[in-house]
């Protein structure tokens, strides 16, 4: 079976995390990517712990299904090897600071030139607009800068800091393939490619987004999001964290009132249904007791319990457990190639073959062959 992205050629002049997962996946997906790297150095990634042998596991997890192609940009046999290449590609990914390729000569107005067709997507911490579009920042300062990270955590406690990069995917990542996929099918009808500015500020406000615009609309009626009072981030004691008594969690989501009711049945509290959608301290009254029931058994105990229920509720797992989940098996997101396990993208049109990441430069002269460059 052919995979939904074949021909479709992607050079890939973005480091680190957002732009790499994004092309992981466009490769996934069966698009051809080449990775564009300074020789000698190459993506930042590559010396990021732990490492494996002498190469990072964080790039080799990213960079699998790609090849390299080693450019000095800062020189200007560089620059035109770039002006060349560009000409055979359908997408550019890149996340530079703003104007960053401009000034080497490289960005979108001049490339657009060579090949009207491409699709330029540049993904940056603050976009490519904006009296901040030039200041640094990394995943935790464009979720504070959204709201997003706000909104985590306990009432009248400090925000709980994610231990996922949900900027860097969810705000970069993920809208850059949604912008690229996008202009990829507006191309068939006007034949042209276009800029694709990804902002991972704005992209992780999208997670505030049910929240944020119900806000906007109630406006003076309304009030200011908070922490941990409101109903899916701490205030209700249907939909929350519970720990056990083996110091484990369980996660327990009985949003719906049959599930709430089913969950209060099964711990023999039915007193406990009334407060469940409870903000205020009737609320908190409901939680506490349902603190003390879930600290009376080992998060195992609570498992089998709830394992032929239907009632939303779930092990919190760590560290390696994931691994051996059977639904997570089942869905195939784990490969063994060889002696290495590897994590597939979620997206599956059909089977995937893995190819090793490469070694800096390691395709240069055949991608340039290909593009019938000396």
């Amino acid at each position: 079976m052919s995979l939904p992205l074949e021909g479709v050629k992607v050079l890939d002049l973005s480091r680190l995390l957002p732009g790499p997962y994004a092309t992981l996946v466009l490769a996934d997906l069966g698009a051809t990517v080449d990775k564009v790297e300074e020789p000698g150095s190459g993506d930042y990634t590559r010396y990021s712990p732990p490492m494996k042998d002498d190469t990072s596991a964080l790039f080799l997890g990213l960079n699998r299904n790609k090849r390299s192609i080693g450019i000095d940009l800062k020189a200007p046999e560089g620059v035109a090897t770039l002006k060349a290449l560009a000409k055979h590609y359908d997408v550019l990914v890149e996340s530079f600071r703003p104007g960053v390729l401009d000034r080497l000569g490289v960005g979108y107005e001049v490339l657009a030139k060579e090949n009207p067709r491409l699709i330029f997507c540049s993904i940056s911490g603050y976009g490519n607009t904006g009296p901040d579009r030039l200041k640094a920042g990394h995943d935790l300062n464009y979720i504070a800068r959204s709201g997003a990270l706000a909104y985590g955590g306990a009432d009248g406690g400090a925000p709980a800091m994610p231990g996922v990069q949900m900027a860097d995917i969810g705000g970069g990542s993920l809208f850059a393939i949604i912008g690229i996929l996008a202009a990829l099918h507006e191309r068939h009808t006007s034949g042209k490619g276009r800029f694709v500015d990804v902002s991972m500020t704005d992209g992780s406000m999208a997670f505030l987004h049910m929240h944020l615009a119900a806000r906007l609309l109630m406006g003076s009626e309304g009030t200011p999001l908070a922490r941990g009072r409101e109903a899916l981030n701490g205030g209700y004691a249907c939909y929350g964290l519970y720990r056990t008594s083996d110091d484990r969690y369980l996660a327990v989501g009985s949003l719906e009132p049959k599930f709430f009711a089913g969950l209060c049945a099964a711990i023999d509290r039915p007193d406990l249904v009334a407060g469940a959608y409870d903000v205020g301290e009737q609320g908190k009254r409901i939680r506490g007791e349902l603190e003390k029931v879930f600290a009376s058994r080992t998060q195992a105990q609570w498992v089998e319990l709830f394992k032929p229920l239907d009632l939303c509720v779930e092990p919190v797992l760590e560290g390696d457990e994931i691994l051996k989940d059977p639904q997570l098996q089942a869905r195939g997101l784990f490969a063994k190639e060889g002696d290495v396990m590897w994590l597939r993208t979620p997206l599956r049109f059909g089977d995937v073959a893995i190819r090793q990441p490469p070694t800096i430069g390691q395709h240069s002269a055949e991608i340039l062959r290909e593009c019938g460059l000396g």
